[in-house]
């Protein structure tokens, strides 16, 4: 099973100058809970925002800079090589904008932060086409002193 995880704006927005365009820690949270012990894929621009290879997690850098080289973490040339050699039956997809657009085709779920603004960005996450994708879960927060802007968790299941 292949999950797409994200945090997104109300108009897709991902992020911009390849950071992330607010700050939910509950969200973070969440995130390190639900891939810790898993592979997690990413494409080279998401490792370096990042800064480093996140713990307790299989780190595989998909890239096609022959050159690049990352401690800790497995590089390859695609999604289809970095699914291959995954030991998971659930890794986790973190993107970035080009890997969600090429993911999103063949992944069983999406695990989303669905955030209750619309910023400025530069990088977008793809349409959710709901032929494709159903809503199976929700839960839904309001902003307060340690987060900006309200937020849902929503999962979606292939139909």
């Amino acid at each position: 099973m292949i999950t797409i995880i994200a945090a997104i704006g109300k108009n897709r927005e991902l992020g911009k100058d390849n950071d992330l365009i607010w700050h939910l820690p509950n969200d973070l949270k969440r995130f390190k809970k639900i891939t810790s012990g898993h592979d997690i894929i990413m494409g080279r621009k998401t490792f370096e925002s990042l800064g480093r290879p996140l713990p307790n997690r299989t780190n595989i850098i998909i890239t096609r800079n022959g050159n690049f080289k990352a401690d800790g973490c497995t590089i390859v040339n695609s999604l289809e090589e970095a699914l291959k050699i995954c030991n998971d039956v659930n890794p986790y997809i973190l993107g970035g904008a080009e890997i969600y657009n090429q993911a999103i085709k063949i992944a069983d779920v999406l695990d989303l932060t669905l955030v209750d603004a619309a910023l400025e960005a530069d990088v977008f996450f793809p349409e959710i086409d709901s032929t494709v994708w159903k809503e199976t879960a929700r839960q839904n927060f309001n902003a307060d002193e340690k987060h900006q802007y309200g937020y849902s968790f929503v999962t979606y299941l292939r139909k």
